[in-house]
This record gives structure tokens, sequence and C-alpha cells, in this order.
């Protein structure tokens, strides 16, 4: 070969090895939020599951080749997938099958609704439901027991079906006599530890069971099928997808869930990325787990199964959480101690000692100032494992003064979910008094400004699973119908930023994976959601109208609108 021809060749192979790598995906045209210090970009370039480039269209055009997918967002805007931090995946997934009621506003309505269930259902089936709230109601019950409605309307309406209706915040259930029927419950049923069995003057149950009382109930009801089970999963991850969820933190699991969750992980039906805790009830599955220790990025990072969840108190709307001082209205009443504070001590240490994170529920401020206290003694004896434990208090709702520092201090994650301030705020007032909810109440603001971690969630089925409203009611204050001007203690109002990072990076921090998620960044998996408006600056009586137009996992578009 002659000597100039050589050259040539040699060049045009060089130059092909400089070439630009083409990508999978590249996407550009809109707004590109990247979560990482109010950055934007204009194009991000995708290969297999990860980001490879971050920057101006410029530099991504050279990426574009003859098989790459690109996507114009055409004024659209994308941030990173949103990650759910705190909900039970399936509930949501059973509230999908099962009588939702939600939307109920009286008693009467929630009655028609259960017999409109109840006369498309063979007799003697048991019916379920979950979402209703006497305080929400427009108008209460005629007939009521200390602030709830009596079974009578219900069994009169449905005498041959056995019926359980959980409150929406799932620590009380309703029940009609049939169900009591079969559950055995009677006037001289002994009421359990942590609960209640709510009684008329005559001392007959009245329907009503508090906290550890519905077991009672639970007990008589048939266990789901495999289907069932299949099905609630499916239904689950499709929702996710519909709203823009690429992750989400599963708020407790037990053995037969998370076995459902390995299958689906292995036949690559698990879409979402799931983060699941055990459940801290069953103590052979903890052992099993202390033995084995956690199981991190199963599934081409689709489940990870590294934390435990316990339960300190219960719900303010059932005033099950754990107060210092009593309800403001109802004298005498502080809530409950829904698991024994030995318990969660042990727990937590043993837990931390194998290498798990702890999650404990508090909703009170006692039941918040109980779990730091453990907590605090725990990392204290154990100072290696301490270096980054990540504890969280999963909804921190309600604080004491004292205790606000205390999350940075210990670097305990105060796992919080907005709606609840939105949705609860209103009659939540009646049962604290203005002091202590202006002291302690849904406090982002002062827990952000002390250096602490806030994630953000819905608590799903808790309240509907769409990550928006949440998003709106950080940082507005606001219920979603608007009210009142200018939101509710608005000197806590999240900044846009922080409340797209607390659904996005620090909600990845939350789970031990902002390293590989929670930003868009060079390295990290493609997750993204991406929105039909702008939620960084449109006004805000417009994020509730935002449509999720898109929603990309793992570089894989996995829902289009």
């Amino acid at each position: 070969m002659k000597p100039t021809i050589l050259l040539i060749v040699l060049g045009l192979a060089f130059a092909a090895c400089q070439e630009t790598p083409k990508a999978d995906m590249v996407i550009w045209g809109g707004n590109i939020y990247t979560a990482v210090g109010g950055q934007k970009a204009e194009a991000v370039a995708v290969t297999g599951d990860s980001i490879i480039y971050v920057g101006g269209k410029d530099g991504a055009e050279d990426m574009v080749g003859p098989e790459t997918q690109v996507i114009n967002l055409e004024g659209k805007t994308m941030t990173p997938g949103f990650i759910e931090s705190h909900a039970h995946i399936m509930g949501v997934g059973y509230n999908l099958m099962n009588v939702d009621l939600m939307a109920t506003t009286s008693y009467e309505e929630l009655v028609a609704q259960v017999k409109k269930a109840a006369d498309e259902t063979p007799e003697g089936e048991w019916i379920l439901g979950r979402g209703w709230h006497q305080d929400k109601w427009i108008k209460p019950a005629e007939r009521m027991v200390d602030g709830f409605q009596t079974h009578h309307l219900l069994s009169e309406a449905v005498p041959n079906h056995p019926v359980f209706l959980s409150h929406a915040s799932g620590h009380a259930g309703f029940a009609n006599a049939k169900a009591m029927e079969l559950a055995g419950i009677t006037k001289d049923t002994k009421t359990p530890d942590g609960g209640d069995i709510f009684r008329d003057i005559n001392g007959e149950p009245t329907g009503l069971f508090n906290e550890t009382a519905q077991g009672l109930i639970r007990a008589a009801i048939p266990e789901n099928t495999m289907e069932k089970q299949q099905r609630a999963l499916e239904l689950a991850v499709q929702a996710c997808l519909e709203l823009g969820i690429t992750s989400f933190q599963n708020a407790g699991a037990g053995k037969d869930d998370i076995e459902l969750f390995k299958q689906f992980a292995e036949e690559g039906k698990l879409k979402i990325r799931l983060y699941t805790m055990l459940s801290g009830h069953d103590q052979n599955l903890l052992e099993e787990y202390y033995d084995k220790g956690p199981e991190i990025g199963l599934g081409d990072n689709h489940l990870t199964v590294r934390s435990i969840k316990l339960y300190s108190d219960g719900a303010l709307g059932s005033r099950g959480a754990w107060l210092l001082e009593e309800y403001s209205d109802m004298p005498g009443v502080f809530g409950h101690n829904v698991t024994p504070m030995e318990e969660i001590e042990k727990v937590t240490n043993e837990g931390l000692a194998a290498g798990f994170q702890i999650c404990t529920h508090a909703i009170g401020d006692r039941g918040n100032q109980e779990v730091l206290d453990i907590y605090e003694a725990a990392l204290k004896n154990n100072p290696e494992k301490a270096k980054d434990s990540r504890f969280r208090i999963e909804h921190a709702q309600h604080l004491d003064l004292a205790d606000i520092p205390r999350f940075a201090e210990l670097g305990v994650i105060a796992a919080m979910q907005a709606i609840h301030m939105s949705s609860d705020r209103p009659w939540a007032i009646n049962r604290l008094g203005e002091k202590r909810i202006v002291d302690g109440a849904y406090v982002w603001q002062k827990l952000l400004q002390s250096g602490a971690k806030v994630i953000n969630g819905t608590d799903a089925p808790v309240e509907p699973l769409a990550p928006l409203p949440s998003f709106y009611a950080s940082v507005t204050r606001k219920t979603l119908k608007g009210t009142p001007e200018g939101g509710y203690e608005a000197d806590q109002k999240m900044t846009r930023e922080q409340a797209l990072v607390s659904y996005t990076l620090d909600a990845a921090y939350g789970a031990f994976e902002e390293d590989i998620k929670g930003s868009i960044e060079v390295g990290k998996l493609a997750d993204f959601t991406v929105f039909d408006k702008d939620i960084m600056t449109i006004d805000e009586k417009n994020i509730l109208d935002t449509q999720v137009m898109m929603t990309i996992v793992g570089g894989e578009v996995l829902f289009e609108k």
C-alpha cells in the first residue's frame, strides 16, 4: 500500500475511533430540572439504563444516530423521576379493587356506596373498603358515639354481607353487625392492649375498632388469594407509572409480599423501583433477615430490602396519636402507644447491628419523643453502625419544640407527607389547639432550617397516590380547595426547589440511593417524569391541573399520555 493511501486509511480509522458515541435516547426541547442546586439543562442523553450526558443541546446533537430515540419535549417540563417516600403498595392495589370511600362526604353516602357494592356481590361474601374520614364529612352522622358513627344504619342497609371499612388513616376500622357476628364480637369481648372497641352507653360495640382492636375483625376476613395479590401489585405499579412515580418506598411488608415483589422483579414485571421495609411485627421474618443481611438492587436495581418498619402510636384522626398532653377536644385522652417501647428498643438495636435502617411511625409529640430517645441511645451504643444509619421517623407530624433540632443532631430523616397537612389541618387544630399546631405541627421549614432531611410522599392509600397534590401542599400550605388565602402557618412553606428535592434527591437519600438516582446527573439511572406544565414557575393554582405526560424508567418510556 502506498504511504499516502496508508495515511488516509489510518486517519479515517482514528477519526472513527474518536467519533462521539451514539446514545440510545436523547431528550431536549423543554425545561429540564436536574434537582442539583437549582440547575437546568437543555438536553439529556441516555445509553442503556443510565444517563451519559447532561448539558446543552449542541453537545447532544452529535450523540444522535440512526437508532437513537429522540424525544422532543415541545416545551414540556422534565424532572428526575418522582419518588414516593412513604406509602403502602399493596394497599394502593387493593384500594383499586375494593370500595374506595375517600370521596364520601357523609355517612349516608358511605352506606349508599357499600349497598351498591353489596347488590353486585354474592350474599355472604365480605365487602371491604377504605378511605372514609368522619372529620371530612359535610355533616355528622345522626347517631354518634365519641365522635364516630355507629353501625346501625350500615347494618340495616347491608344485613347479609360482612362489611369492614378502614378509616382513611388505616388506624381504625368500621364493621357492620354481620362482620361482628362472624368475628365473635359481643358486649363481653375484651378490649385488646393498644386499641379500643367503641361502645354505647349499654356497653354494646358501635362497630368502630381503633388501632390494635381492628385485629379482632381482620382475623375473620379470609386471606387474599395469590391471584388477588398479583392483581393488586399489577394495578399499583401501573398507577405509579401513570402518576409519574418511578420509585416507591414501601412502608412495611410481610414475607408473602416480599416473595411476590421478588417474583415480579425476576420476571421483569416490577416496572418501578421498590424499596421495601420489613414488618417489624414479624419476629421470624426479622430473624431471617438479620442472618442474611440486607438485599440491595435485586432485579437490576428494581428491588431493595434493607429497612424495618415499626409503629409507636396511631393516627391523629382517630385520636390514636400519642400526645404529651391530652387532646384539646377530648380531655383525658392522650392517644395510644401501639407497640411497647421495649419492643421498639429491642428491634432498633438488633436491626442496627445487622445493618438495617429503622423507620418508625410516630405522629404525636410523645410518640416522636419516645422514638428519638430510643434512636439516640441505640446510636450512642453502636457508634460504628451509627456513622450512616439514616434512621427515619415516618410522618413526624406533631413535634415538641425541644425535639425539632434533634432530627438533624441525630441524623434522623423526617419522612413526612405534605398532603396530610392539606387534608388534616382544618380539623387538626381542634385536636391539638392553636399553640401546639403553630409550634410543632407539619413544621417542614423548621426541620429543614435545622439541617434535617425532609422527604415527601402521600401515605397512599391513606391519601391519593398522586404526587402533585402533595407538591402543591408543600409550596402553598393550603387545602386542595385553595384555602386559606396565604396558607396555614405560611412561614413553614417549602420553596419549589425544596419541594422538588424532597420528592427526588432527598427521597433517594432516604433509601441510601442518592448515588444512583434522584437527580439528573451523568452516571445515574435514567428515571424521569415529564409534565405538561412547568411546575417550578407556573402560578400555584395551576399545579393541581398539571398532567403527567410521560414516565421513563431506566431509559424506557413506560407511560405516555
